[in-house]
Parts: structure tokens; C-alpha cells; sequence
């Protein structure tokens, strides 16, 4: 044992240079997964916020759940659950139940509904559902009539407003102003169970409790009391998916409140894991390589130890202390950053409103030890990375560690078959849709770069054949000796590649793939796109707005167009898997004149409840045409098995499903959701005609707003605006990580190659000559792994934008530039930087500059 402390400290001293690669790696990583472990952490304890049930001791509410059970293949049953985005009511009945319950004082039913109030959005709810928040008067009295209201503020009592609820206008009076938010009115009790529209059922019930009785009690109660009454979520549900109603207390209670936040948060915890589980795998894969190269760059070293008596056994232990010494305090480096890091992250997130409204994600004090985690799990991913570095590094012998050994056929064919398996699994993305797709090009990226990091030498052979030629015709001395020298050292030349093809391989591939389906749905949208208005009003839409703005003289086509959700239930591999997507519902009379979803089979005109348009990619992974069926269910978990009317190929802009307008608003989808799109009919000058339109139009249909420029239509997912900044926040950190990987190889070969410069320099060689020569060498290193990286992130880049969104991959030329210039920058200084103190003064080892 003080053997090997002493090896290990004396050698932690003496290549203090060397291993500030491996620390700054280390450091890095700890960093990333800190933030990250903070990130699913914070995940992990979120909830939706309480808000207007935050005096309630317990909300009553409907199974906002769904599930579908599925046996894969070879074990037992497994359910998999999804979230459901559109209210799951309870049934007004449920009210008597609870009022019943020992221990009750009040059960007060809330129904909320949206409205619009002198043109801006509001929301309405019954007067007796502000004692649950609880909001009190702060001036007036409580609604008691019909026509009266209590509105949040921005009125004075007394004065005369006109509320939007449902496309109907209607005066009221203000007779109350109180506390909580300012878009809120409330109305008396039956108005608003009237205005809500759902005879029979509430939106949800609050319970308070008499003095005295214990929150886990009075739920007990309720709980037992529901199940005795057979009381369930209103609505058919899909066999085997129960719906009965919850009992929410504590956190949960905003889970009434704000439907899209525990969607949101488990969409979060799989985003997370994902990109935790990626920088687990390049940082085992970035360590490993660095901890390899700063061995190597020391083998006559280790090989001398060998020749004098140090044992296999004390050199693996030395270089494990050796490296155990620089994680520690790498990994405590990066544990300090990891709070701030995560800060960051979440600062960005709510600077672009990627969180839904109402989701909490809390980061206690005594969650600030995560870190300490995590740099633990460094210090680990370090100790492996020595064991399978040190493994080799002791069996060398010291004849073996004087020259260079070449790299053995079992290398070259894991490599190979890595290969292969990686072009396979590009093959499957063609295959797939959707994120299976996704899943399946990032596999086959990753894969080809594991074979390349094994396949280094022979690529950076096979380059330097290329290149050898103009670099010996072009570039004189200077090209000479940099062809021989990546050509000799080839297995140094494939370490350097490594990092390089992995930044630009892994970095391509993530921004490239959703730039391509981003650019080819707005593609798809603008090409759909026929209208010139459009019609819309807070509060909603009159029923029949559609067909009233038909008849206006100059209008060409008119389509009510409402956005929903639906749920597909399918089997992945065997695994049941539940998919939200997002969906359009139109009125399909003349529907291709404003919205031309590119039929390729079947007519939309026969859209009516009941019936379903399929995009062609979906249908084909169905197995369906128009004549079929097809089973879903609606954003409230009701299920549904439509007929199939017509395929289309415009889905990556309007969504797989487009559903009769009135079949989506029947299933939760809100009124003043709907958009109406409206076509001018040719002739006269467009402006002018559109203007004069829009005019007809708020004449036709009171309270309505009309857009004259309208955004094309575009189907986006819930979390879209979430994936895409933690997609482009991994991707910027797994970036600097590989950049880090790019001047750690390259400076450790550096600091190794000094004696060979020194040599150089003795053997006449200038240092213009030397520095031309490592200039070309770095230029040589960063277009070969541009060059390789770019094949292999094309390779499943390919399969995937030709299977999904049937054109080839884009990248905007930003990102791309950005990828060139970085490997350039880092090739360079990665190169050069470590050679200036062999290139100082005229001669190797004096001090004299010039010359």
C-alpha cells in the first residue's frame, strides 16, 4: 500500500498538465449531472399549484387519467397511464354524497368556464366557489339575481358590463368587487351551472371541514363514503380503465385546478432521464478516453516501473489512486456549479413559458445535496474509467512501451459489427414514426460513434491517404512531415478523431432532427393555408358563426377549425404505450378552399361525429384506409371507434387525426378555442376587399374580432415549447462536454509529443516549419472528423427525415457554422497551445528568442 500512495503521488505531481485534462473532463461532468439530479429531483416533488381550492381541505374531482393494459410478449400484464387534458366531470349527484359525510361543513360545487368581457379573455365561476380560495368581498354585495355579477376587478360597483359566454352576449351588472385574480366573474350558482352548459355534472367539489376534524379523516370518509354510492367520473371510459373519482388533498388539490401540469411534469421526468442517461453514456465514453490518452502519453513511464519490480497489481492500484485524487476534487468542483447551472436552466425555462401555467416545481434547502450525489457517481464513472485504462497500461512490458502497438483485428471487428448494427438501426427509423423514429436515429447515432471510436486508427489512416497526397504537393516540408506523422501515428491520430466525430455526429444529429420536422410542419402549414381571414372572439363564438359568415357577399368559404387532444393506445415491441397527440376538428364544407390537408384518399366532406380523417403516415403504421376503423379516445377519456373517410399528407402541420368540429367540442375541446377561417372570393384588389370584409364580417357577427394576416394552422404538442429548450440546453451542455473531450485529447497528445518537436527542432527543422506543420495536422484532425461525423449523423438523419417528414435533413446554416467554427477553434488551440513551450527559442531548451 505505500508503494502504491507513493507512485500515485508522485506521479499526481509530476503530470500535474496531463491530468488537468482528465479534471476539467471530471469537473464537467460532475457539473451536468448535478444540474441534472437537480432538475428530475425538483421534477420529481412537483405538483400543480393550489389556488381557488386553497381553503378547501379536500377537492373532489373527476379520474383525470386514462390506462391501457397489455401483455408483452413472454411476461406478465402491464398497464401503461396517461394523462387526460379535457375536464373528466363529476356527477352533480356526488354533491349530496359529500355534504353527508360526518365531519363535512361545506360542499360547495364550481364549475369553470371561459368568457369574454368588453374583449378581453375572463373566466367564469359560481359565486359560492370564491369561499374555497377563499376570496372575499372587498366591496358590493354577493350576486342575487340572474343579471348580476362579482367581478375580480378593473369595474365599480354599479356599473353596466357585457360578458361573452359562449358566442352570447348578455348585459350584466356589477354589483361586487373582490379579492383573487382580475379576469374572474362570478356569477349567482344557477346562472353559472346555466352558462357552463353541463346539466348534471360540476367541474369539480370542494370540501371544508368542521373545526377540529383531521384532513386524512374527513378523506377517508368522503373515500368510503364515493365507493358506497358507487359514485364515478362522468362519461363511458375504454374497458379495463376505471374512472372513479379522487380525493385530492394537500398538493394534489391543484390537480383540480390546472389539468395540463401533471401531464406536463411526467413529460418532464421522461425529457430529464433521457438526457441524463445520454450524458451518463458520453461521459463514461469522454472520461474513459481521456484517462486512457493521459496513460498512453506516459507508457515509457510505466513500462520503466515494470522493468524495475512494480507489479501488474501496484500499478493498477497506483493509477487508481492517482485518478481517484483528481476526481475527488474534480467532481467537488463541479458539484459548486451544479446549483447555478440548474438556476439557468429554470431561468431559461420561464423565460420562454415552457412550463404550463400552475406547475410548481420546488428546490427545498435540503435538495441541495444532490450534488453531492452525483459528484460521488463521477468519482465512480472515474474509478471504472481507471480500472479499464490501468488494465492495460500494467500488462505493458518495457519493450512494449517504447514504440507505438498497433491496434489488434478484434478492435477492428467490434467496430465493424458496431457498424453495422448502427446502420440497421438507422434502417428501423425509416421504419417508424414519431418519436419511435426519434428513439431510433439517436441509438443509430450513438452506435456508429462507438464504432468510429473503435475504427479511429484505420479512419485516420485511410485520411491521411486522402490527404497525404495534397499536403505533400501543396504545403512543402511542412506538409510532409504532418502527413508522416498522422499517418505513423495512427492510433494517436484516432483518439484525437474520436471526440471530434462525437461532438459533430451527437450535435447534428439532435438539432438536425427537430429542425427538419419544425421546418417541413411549417412548410406543410404554409402550403395549406387558404385563407385570407380570420374570425375569432374571447368568450367564444355563436353558434352557427360559421354558416352566418358563409353568407356574407364576398366570402369564398368559411371553416370552424377548434383544437383538441385525443389518445392512441397501441403496442410498442409488446409494451402497451399510450400516445396524447394533438388534433384539429373543422366543419368540413368546402374545407380544402381555407385548409387543404392534401387528400390522398377518401373525401373530407364526409367528416361528421363519427368519422375520422388519418394521416397517411399514421394510417400506414394502422393499417388502415378509408372503409376502416379506428379505435381512440377523446381528450376525457371517452373512447370512440370511428370510420375512417379519407387519408391526407399534412400531418405533420394539422395532426394525424382531423375530427367533425362538432365531434371534438362534444369531448371537451372549449368554444372559445374555435377559429374561423375565411376565404375572400377572387377579384377586385385584394387589400382593399379583405378590409371591407373584415368590416362585413364584425357586422354579421357581433363581438367578433377578424385578422387579416392570419398565421397558417398548425397542430403543436403540449410539451413542444418544454422539449425544445431542454433538447437545446443538453445539447449545448453535451456540447461543451465533447469540446472539453477535443482539447483534452488533443493537449494531452500535445504535452506527449514535446520530446518528438524538441528531436525536430535538433534534426534542423524551423519553428515556422513546425508550426505550419501542426496547423496542418489540426486542420487535417478537424476536417476528418467533420467529415466522418457528418456521415455518420446523416446516416440515421436520412432514414429518419425521409420516414417522418419525407424530405431530406435540415439544419439552419447558424448551427451549422456554429458546429464548423467550434471544432476548428478547439482542433487548433487543442494542437497548438500545448507546442509553444517546445517551439520557445532558437534552439531546444534555450531561453534565447528568434531564429
Amino acid at each position: 500500500m505505500k508503494v502504491t500512495a507513493l507512485l500515485a503521488s508522485r506521479a499526481a505531481r509530476t503530470h500535474r498538465r496531463a491530468w488537468a485534462a482528465v479534471f476539467a473532463a471530471l469537473a464537467f461532468t460532475s457539473l451536468l449531472l448535478g444540474a441534472l439530479a437537480l432538475a428530475l429531483a425538483s421534477a420529481g416533488l412537483g405538483h400543480p399549484r393550489v389556488a381557488r381550492y386553497a381553503a378547501a381541505a379536500l377537492v373532489v374531482a373527476g379520474d383525470q387519467n386514462t390506462r391501457f393494459t397489455a401483455t408483452p410478449w413472454g411476461s406478465e400484464p402491464r398497464t401503461a397511464e396517461a394523462g387526460l387534458t379535457e375536464r373528466v366531470r363529476v356527477p352533480a349527484a356526488a354533491l349530496g354524497v359529500v355534504r353527508r359525510v360526518p365531519g363535512v361543513r361545506a360542499a360547495v360545487a364550481d364549475e369553470v368556464f371561459p368568457a369574454g368581457r368588453d374583449g378581453r379573455a375572463a373566466v367564469g365561476r359560481p359565486w359560492s366557489a370564491a369561499r374555497l380560495a377563499p376570496w372575499a368581498l372587498r366591496d358590493g354585495r354577493a350576486p342575487r339575481r340572474a343579471q348580476e355579477v362579482v367581478v375580480g376587478g378593473g369595474a365599480r360597483v354599479g356599473a353596466r358590463t357585457v360578458l361573452r359566454v359562449g358566442g352570447v352576449d348578455t348585459a350584466y351588472t356589477v354589483v361586487g368587487v373582490a379579492g383573487g385574480p382580475p379576469t374572474a366573474v362570478y356569477f349567482t350558482d344557477g346562472e353559472a351551472h346555466r352558462l357552463a352548459g353541463h346539466p348534471g355534472s360540476v367541474d369539480a367539489i370542494g370540501v371544508l371541514a368542521r373545526p377540529g376534524v383531521a384532513t386524512e379523516e374527513l378523506s377517508a370518509r368522503v373515500r368510503a363514503a364515493l365507493d358506497a354510492a358507487g359514485a364515478r367520473s362522468v362519461g363511458p371510459r375504454a374497458y379495463g380503465d376505471a374512472a372513479g373519482l379522487r380525493v385530492l388533498t394537500g398538493n394534489g388539490r391543484g390537480g383540480a385546478e390546472f389539468l395540463n401540469a401533471g401531464p406536463a411534469r411526467a413529460g418532464l421526468l421522461e425529457l430529464l432521464a433521457s438526457v441524463a442517461a445520454t450524458v451518463v453514456l458520453i461521459a463514461l465514453l469522454v472520461v474513459s478516453s481521456t484517462v486512457v490518452q493521459a496513460l498512453r502519453q506516459r507508457a515509457g513511464e510505466l513500462g520503466l516501473l515494470r522493468a524495475v519490480g512494480a507489479t501488474p497489481g501496484q500499478l493498477r492500484r497506483a493509477v487508481g489512486k492517482e485518478v481517484g485524487r483528481v476526481a475527488a476534487g474534480a467532481a467537488s468542483a463541479g458539484a459548486v456549479g451544479a446549483l447555478p447551472a440548474y438556476l439557468a436552466l429554470r431561468g431559461v425555462l420561464d423565460a420562454r413559458g415552457a412550463l404550463p401555467a400552475g406547475l410548481e416545481l420546488p428546490l427545498p434547502p435540503w435538495l441541495w445535496a444532490a450534488p453531492l450525489v452525483t459528484a460521488g457517481v463521477t468519482v465512480l464513472v472515474a474509478r471504472f474509467a481507471a480500472v479499464l485504462a490501468g488494465a492495460g497500461a500494467a500488462k505493458l512490458r518495457p519493450a512494449e512501451a517504447l514504440r507505438e502497438s498497433a491496434p489488434g483485428t478484434p478492435r477492428k471487428v467490434t467496430g465493424l459489427v458496431l457498424l453495422l448494427v448502427g446502420v440497421s438501426s438507422a434502417g428501423t427509423a425509416a421504419l417508424q414514426s414519431g418519436a419511435a423514429a426519434g428513439n431510433a436515429a439517436g441509438a443509430a447515432a450513438v452506435t456508429m460513434v462507438g464504432a468510429c471510436a473503435l475504427l479511429g486508427p484505420w479512419i485516420a489512416d485511410g485520411a491521411m491517404r486522402v490527404l497525404g497526397a495534397p499536403l505533400r504537393r501543396y504545403c512543402g516540408p511542412a506538409g510532409h512531415l504532418a502527413a508522416a506523422n498522422c499517418q505513423v501515428a495512427a492510433r494517436r491520430s484516432g483518439a484525437a478523431l474520436t471526440p471530434v466525430v462525437l461532438v459533430t455526429a451527437f450535435v447534428g444529429v439532435q438539432l438536425s432532427a427537430g429542425a427538419t420536422l419544425t421546418h417541413a410542419g411549417a412548410a406543410q402549414a404554409r402550403e395549406a393555408l387558404r385563407a385570407g381571414l380570420v374570425a375569432r372572439a374571447d368568450g367564444g363564438l355563436p353558434e352557427g358563426a360559421a354558416e352566418r359568415i358563409r353568407e356574407v357577399p364576398g366570402v369564398r368559404a368559411a371553416t370552424g377549425v377548434v383544437r383538441g387532444t385525443v389518445v392512441l393506445a397501441r403496442r410498442e415491441t409488446g409494451e402497451p404505450r399510450l400516445d396524447r397527440l394533438p388534433v384539429l376538428g373543422v366543419t368540413p364544407q368546402r374545407l380544402t378552399r381555407t385548409l387543404d390537408p392534401e387528400v390522398r384518399e377518401g373525401s373530407v366532406r364526409e367528416l361528421r361525429p363519427g368519422t375520422v380523417a388519418v394521416g397517411a403516415d399514421r394510417a400506414r403504421s394502422l393499417g388502415v384506409r378509408p372503409g376502416g376503423t379506428v379505435t381512440l379516445r377523446f381528450g376525457d377519456g371517452t373512447p370512440a371507434r370511428l370510420r375512417v373517410v379519407a387519408t391526407y399528407e399534412r400531418a405533420l402541420a394539422l395532426g394525424d387525426f382531423l375530427f367533425s368540429r362538432d365531434e371534438l367540442l362534444r369531448h371537451g375541446a372549449l368554444p372559445d378555442r374555435e377559429r374561423v377561417l375565411v376565404t375572400v372570393a377572387p377579384g377586385g384588389d385584394r387589400a382593399t376587399t379583405a378590409a371591407a370584409l373584415a368590416a362585413a364580417l364584425a357586422a354579421a357577427v357581433p363581438g367578433v374580432r377578424v385578422e387579416t394576416s392570419p398565421a397558417p394552422v398548425r397542430v403543436a404538442a403540449e410539451d413542444q415549447a418544454l422539449a425544445e429548450v431542454v433538447t437545446v440546453a443538453a445539447v449545448s451542455a453535451i456540447g461543451g462536454f465533447t469540446v472539453i473531450a477535443v482539447l483534452s485529447t488533443l493537449s494531452l497528445i500535445g504535452f506527449g509529443r514535446r520530446p518528438e518537436l524538441r528531436l525536430l527542432r535538433l534534426a534542423g527543422a524551423g519553428r515556422g516549419q513546425l508550426r505550419r506543420m501542426l496547423r496542418l495536422e489540426a486542420a487535417a484532425t478537424a476536417l476528418t472528423g467533420l467529415a466522418v461525423g457528418a456521415a455518420v449523423a446523416s446516416v440515421p438523419l436520412l432514414a429518419f427525415s425521409l420516414g417522418v417528414a419525407r424530405t431530406v435533413p435540415y439544419l439552419p446554416v447558424a448551427p451549422a457554422a456554429l458546429i464548423v467554427a467550434v471544432v476548428a477553434v478547439t482542433a487548433g488551440a487543442g494542437t497548438l497551445l500545448p507546442a509553444r513551450a517546445a517551439l520557445r527559442g532558437r534552439y531546444p531548451g534555450r531561453g534565447a528568442a528568434g531564429g
